[in-house]
């Protein structure tokens, strides 16, 4: 019976290391890499046969039976690699030697040894087999317990008949039992320990969750915020655009009215006056159904690219030519600025450079109460997506009333301005920036700006100028 409550205080100590290396991978282990896990669990393992030879029954001097096996067992279900095994087996020998060196000790280091190779075989069927957990758990205890049993009657210090008769039925039936019994106890613990890893991987899966929808639900308010914003400006547009085109209707149909009416009484020059009035009213009209019509042909994929040589001294002079009386008019010098090394001619649409030009310069022009507009032509080498190129830049400057930092961004938007309301003001639709922006990426270029409130603004249009020539 002494093997029996001895064997019981083997398994409250191999119950209580369990538990606190249960505590100790929870609370410090659990974040450290996979091999310092397996290096402390084989540690582990190992002090637990250690553990149980120190609390083992004292046969003799010598000879000292305990559990010290049933780590071996717990890291036949436990370890997915077979060598792992076999070096639980061997360290569970080698700490035996530190009793003292003697037939006994050796013995012990030659049977944990072959108990070794022969669990990690087992560990190798267990990986392969289709039997269920359970019952591979049971086979492997009893195979254990009676290969431990054979290796102490052959290669033990005790006469094998003695050993057979008046050890073994104590020792082998309550080695088996004990080891059932904690390998339940071992694998409620698991179970527990998965449990907690699952409901912790839980929760991380729901704070990632959670953090995903509130910014989900920030780009949501940003995008509603976008839309009302956008909403407002369409409306405000459509306001504009009501007054904008009625304007130069009202003037075509009131002119053309008078002339009808009063055609045989009025004056020639009264009449030329008032065709030139129309026909400044239409072109104001016909401008704004233009800026509406291209904005649609953009978005819709649908304006037409026509490349050519163009002359970029008959460029830049044809877009000062335009402005000039519009300029003189208004009392705000006008002004070009050539840079050397210009090339003669351009490879692009004249026709978009021109609109793109016009559009800058009218509304440099525009938002200049006294001052000077420039228009500055140049090149210049720059990286644009990774690739060194050289590229023609125009930079229309004015000494207007600027854009805040703030608003850099909006002014290029279709249907938004500086100030939503600045087209009572001014004038204009507020496509002409929306519009000049896709026109200059439909040729490959780019506009930028600078500018702070009050102290004017520059435009600068970059275009390529080693572009290839179709065919």
């Amino acid at each position: 019976m002494q093997f029996s409550k001895m064997f019981v205080l083997n398994m409250g100590m191999l119950i209580t290391i369990a538990y606190l290396a249960s505590v100790f991978y929870k609370y410090i282990v659990i974040r450290a890499s996979s091999r310092v896990k397996q290096i402390c669990s084989l540690f582990v393992l190992i002090f637990a046969g250690w553990i149980s030879t120190v609390f083992g029954f004292q046969l003799n001097d010598e000879v000292v039976f305990d559990l010290r096996f049933v780590p071996l067992i717990v890291a036949v279900l436990t370890y997915r690699q077979p060598y792992s095994v076999i070096i639980v087996g061997v360290g569970i020998g080698l700490t035996r030697l530190t009793f003292g060196i003697n037939d006994a000790t050796v013995a012990a280091l030659i049977n944990m040894s072959i108990l070794g190779v022969v669990c990690a075989g087992l560990n190798i069927w267990m990986r392969r087999s289709d039997y269920r957990l359970i019952i591979k758990g049971v086979i492997v205890i009893l195979i254990v317990n009676v290969v431990n049993s054979v290796n102490i009657a052959i290669v033990g210090v005790i006469p094998a008949t003695y050993f057979f008769s008046h050890i073994m039925p104590y020792t082998l039936p309550v080695g088996i039992l004990l080891s059932l019994i904690f390998a339940f106890i071992l694998r409620d613990f698991q179970n527990e320990q998965n449990r907690i890893l699952l409901i912790q991987s839980t929760n991380r899966l729901l704070s990632v969750q959670k953090e995903e929808l509130q910014k989900a639900q920030i780009v949501l308010e940003d995008r509603a915020k976008q839309l009302m914003i956008a909403s407002q400006y369409k409306s405000e547009f459509l306001a504009n655009m009501s007054h904008e085109l009625r304007t130069p209707l009202n003037s075509v149909i009131n002119f053309a009215q008078m002339i009808s009416e009063n055609g045989d009484t009025m004056e020639q020059e009264d009449i030329v006056h008032f065709a030139t009035m129309i026909e400044h009213s239409g072109q104001e009209l016909l401008t704004l159904i233009n800026d509406i019509l291209d904005l649609s042909k953009v978005e819709a994929g649908r304006l037409d690219i026509v490349l050519e040589d163009i002359s970029v001294a008959q460029l830049t002079e044809d877009a000062m030519a335009h402005f000039q009386l519009v300029a003189e008019k208004k009392g705000v010098e006008l002004k070009l600025d050539k840079k050397p090394g210009l090339p003669e001619t351009l490879w692009s649409d004249p026709q978009r450079v021109q609109q793109i030009l016009r559009n800058l310069m009218s509304n440099a022009i525009k938002f200049t109460h006294q001052g000077k507009v420039t228009l500055t032509v140049s090149t210049k080498q720059m990286k644009k997506s990774g690739i060194l190129s050289q590229w023609i830049v125009f930079s229309v400057q004015d000494t207007g009333i600027g854009i805040a930092e703030d608003k850099h961004q909006s002014i290029f938007e279709a249907f938004q301005q500086a100030d939503g309301s600045i087209s009572r003001k001014f004038g204009g639709t507020g496509l002409g920036l929306s519009i000049s922006r896709d026109l200059a990426r439909l040729l490959d270029g780019s506009i930028e700006l600078e500018s702070a409130e009050g102290k004017g603004s520059t435009f600068y249009l970059y275009l390529p100028l080693n572009r290839e020539k179709m065919s």
